[in-house]
């Protein structure tokens, strides 16, 4: 074509043309790239662990688009995710708690990221691997144990039938009989024989030394599974002593006639160490209503030593002292079907910081209390008198709440009798029927002359329980209802009593820093102290009348305290104790 001969309209027409062409490939190259997708960089994208191991699931994420969500599946099921605010850049982590897997079983977790415009990132995964758990060797305890022993976290100890350190098993001990040491090493678990009724007795004149820590507790426990453990599934723990108690010739055999006998003449003696120790389960009836209980003291001597101790669901008492002199710290009674405290026979130490708390159904037959304090089973003058020194106790009844239902079983919050002569400072009632009852003529003749002591006590009501914040545990041994301080017997018609002149309320009243609060929520009480996997001791300070302060000078022997209660700042049961003994794995 001759280009001359070309209209000149048409150069026109393809110039625009051109000119738009390039305009459209430069509004086309201006336009803005994709925003790219989330990535996920895993910390760590394999573990290993054993059952009840925890493992920290953790990863980074960039979000260009700003961050929505991280969704985890856990082989392929649901089982996390989170909401961002939109962050370009996050971090996400989960703790996993390693489950009753078999060995070598692997768990893979994947994390997907969803950007703020609904972009997925590509999947990242986690793989857990259940190593293999070395199995315990399960050694079989029986008879007469003698000389040095010691046994040793990496077996499990089971007790068949009652198991004896030393020989003394006659009711005067022989000059030369045989003794022995049993020394437990920290996180050593030692099991009973349920068939056989398996029970540990250090018989006097032998020592146990079972010095636990905070990190790895020494357990008495029961051998069943988890879910199926209950109360005396085994004996408990029986320590005997060479103290004196005031029982007729100075020795005497434990109830239940199992040949475990104590006494002596020496208030020094020295029967062992128990520290950072549980006994779980305990309680195993020996014959007819009469167990052992999870701890048994007899007549033991100030030279041992007994700290950080926790029962838990005995079928008998908590604790149980039979005469003797040993001092005591840091008590846990947690949820026994008896008494929390039961001190008698001449039993003359100091215990300080200790706590007891009842399950709502959990009580016995013969009445369940906080404290149990006999002089002697009929109320004799023998000496010496049931005379211990007890500080920072806090006493947690069963009745959480005016709707809790209750067993008709529970008593006092501590119950006072057989003219003992115990002398109590700085501790806390709540949640029982009553909180003190001082029972009988020679016991209120020691409140009277001084011999028995309350200084510093706090007692609270449950609020709209009864008329008063006390009531019926539903039992005819609360008729009439129940009372903060009982100024009536349980006798049926009811009498009233006086100590001196004054009833046994006034009389509390006029004790120096003894009061009344009408319901508990007053002192900074927190109700998670009733139950959960884990009771919360933790007192509100900023309470009107707050437990954090007050109290009163404390005799010599005790540490000083100006609180009231076992607990102020601090929870001294945390690690080491265990409220949910049922559901732990020890095997």
């Amino acid at each position: 074509m001759n280009l001359q001969s070309f209209p000149r309209k048409s150069f026109a027409v393809i110039a625009l043309l051109f000119s738009l062409g390039v305009f459209f490939q430069s509004c086309k190259d201006d336009t803005a790239a994709p925003v790219p997708a989330p990535t996920i960089s895993l910390t760590t994208s394999t573990f290993q662990g054993i059952v009840g191991s925890d493992v920290t699931l953790a990863a980074s994420v960039n979000a260009p688009g700003g961050l929505k969500t991280i969704t985890v599946l856990k082989n392929g099921a649901a089982f996390d995710s989170k909401t961002y605010a939109g962050e370009t850049s996050a971090t996400y982590s989960k703790v996993y708690n390693i489950e009753n897997l078999a060995s070598g079983s692997v768990v893979n977790f994947t994390l997907i990221a969803t950007d703020n415009n609904n972009v997925k990132s590509e999947i990242g995964t986690i793989a857990v691997t259940v190593s293999a758990i070395p199995a315990k060797t399960i050694v079989e305890v029986k008879g007469l144990l003698t000389g040095d022993i010691r046994w040793t976290k990496d077996k499990i100890y089971k007790l068949m039938g009652f198991v004896r350190v030393g020989g003394d098993t006659l009711q005067i001990s022989a000059a030369n009989a045989v003794t022995g040491t049993l020394t437990i090493d920290p996180g050593t678990l030692i099991i009973g024989d349920r068939a056989t009724k398996g029970t540990l007795v250090i018989q006097r004149g032998s020592r146990i030394i079972a010095n636990g820590t905070v990190a790895e507790p020494i357990v008495f426990t029961s051998e069943r599974d988890p879910g199926f453990r209950e109360p005396g599934d085994w004996g408990g723990l029986v320590i005997c002593g060479k103290a004196v108690n005031n029982r007729a010739g100075g020795s005497d055999q434990l109830e239940g006639g199992y040949k475990a006998w104590h006494g002596g003449t020496v208030d020094t003696d020295n029967s062992g160490s128990l520290k950072y120790v549980r006994v779980e389960f305990a309680g195993v009836p020996v014959n007819p209503n009469q167990e052992v209980n999870a701890f048994t003291f007899g007549s033991l001597g100030s030279g041992t030593t007994l700290e950080y101790l926790q029962a838990s669901f005995g079928l008998d008492d908590s604790f149980e002292w039979f005469g003797g002199t040993v001092n005591a710290k840091y008590l846990v009674a947690y949820k026994g079907l008896d008494d929390d405290f039961d001190l008698d026979f001449g039993y003359r130490g100091f215990v300080q910081f200790a706590v007891g708390v009842r399950g709502s159904t959990q009580a016995d037959q013969s009445g369940s209390n906080g404290f149990e304090v006999d002089n002697d089973g009929q109320g004799t003058a023998a000496v010496p008198f049931t005379a211990p020194t007890l500080a920072n106790f806090s006493l947690i009844g069963a009745k959480q709440s005016s709707e809790t239902a209750i067993s008709a079983q529970f008593q006092n919050g501590m119950h006072l009798r057989r003219n003992c002569k115990i002398k109590v400072y700085n501790t806390f009632v709540t949640a029982y029927p009553n909180g003190i009852f001082i029972d009988g003529a020679t016991t209120t003749a020691n409140a009277l002359s001084g011999d028995l002591i309350l200084r510093g006590i706090v007692v609270a009501g449950v609020d709209q329980y009864g008329t008063n914040g006390f009531g019926t545990g539903g039992s005819s041994r609360f008729t009439p209802a129940g009372f903060p301080i009982r100024d009536v017997t349980t006798a049926v018609p009811a009498v009233a009593f006086t100590i001196g002149t004054q009833k046994p309320s006034d009389w509390f009243a006029a004790q120096t820093g003894n009061k009344l609060v009408a319901n508990y929520g007053l002192v900074g009480l927190n109700t998670g102290v009733f139950g959960g996997s884990r009771p919360n001791f933790s007192i509100a300070a900023t309470a009107t009348q707050t437990l954090t302060k007050g109290g009163v000078t404390l005799p010599a022997g005790l540490t000083p305290t100006d609180y009231v209660g076992a607990f102020k700042d601090s929870d001294w049961t945390a690690t080491w104790a265990e409220f949910s003994p049922n559901t732990v794995m020890y095997k």
